[in-house]
């Protein structure tokens, strides 16, 4: 595979992965990453698409002795990925900034990882649009290009709207859809011309 190791490309922070079929790892099957950082040193990301349907957000912030009200019951927290799963974090919009924790991926999209946003959540307050994770997705020195290039992962760009307001269900085929491309002409398996 020497052709994968002189692929390059340029800074992929706030933009976002599509999993191909036929991912290896069925945790990111059908996945769709925001990144959240990309450098030299690697990359993380949020996966926007998985609620994790074992921990409501009303139950996480009892367990952070955070009161909160009604207005959370029917709210998820999604699968952000599988390193470090008892770190969260809370990806929102642009309508709220804390005094220093949140972290502006692209306008318009920002990433907070303090109590603070949690407990102003639980109050009804803070961002008007946001997702609440547990992990990340996480890749070392040129792990992600690596992957790219072994078309683990197509590229795209989301908007706020997109990543906030679609069902969580059709975000991998709107996602497809930005770059032109229906899931039914995937195919999980590569193929000779």
């Amino acid at each position: 595979m020497t052709g994968v190791r002189n692929f390059e490309i340029s800074d992929l922070t706030g933009r976002t992965l599509i999993a191909m079929p036929g991912m290896g790892d069925p945790r990111f099957a059908h996945s769709v990453v925001f990144l959240c950082d990309h450098s030299e040193e690697g990359a993380m990301g949020l996966i926007i698409n998985k609620p994790n349907r074992d921990v409501a957000m009303k139950s996480l912030l009892g367990q952070l002795d955070i009161d909160a009200g009604t207005h959370l019951e029917n709210r998820v927290v999604y699968f952000g990925g599988p390193v470090e799963m008892g770190r969260g974090f809370v990806l929102h919009s642009s309508d709220y900034l804390d005094t220093g924790g949140a972290l502006e991926v692209v306008p318009g999209v920002h990433m907070t990882g303090t109590l603070d946003i949690l407990e102003e959540l639980a109050r009804g307050e803070g961002p008007s649009q946001w997702l609440m994770m547990l992990g990340y997705a996480g890749w070392g020195p040129r792990q992600l290009e690596d992957e790219i290039a072994a078309n683990g992962w197509l590229v795209c760009d989301l908007n706020a709207e997109q990543i906030f307001g679609l069902p969580d269900n059709r975000k991998w085929e709107a996602a497809l859809e930005t770059l032109g491309v229906s899931s039914l002409v995937l195919s999980s398996e590569g193929g000779r011309a």
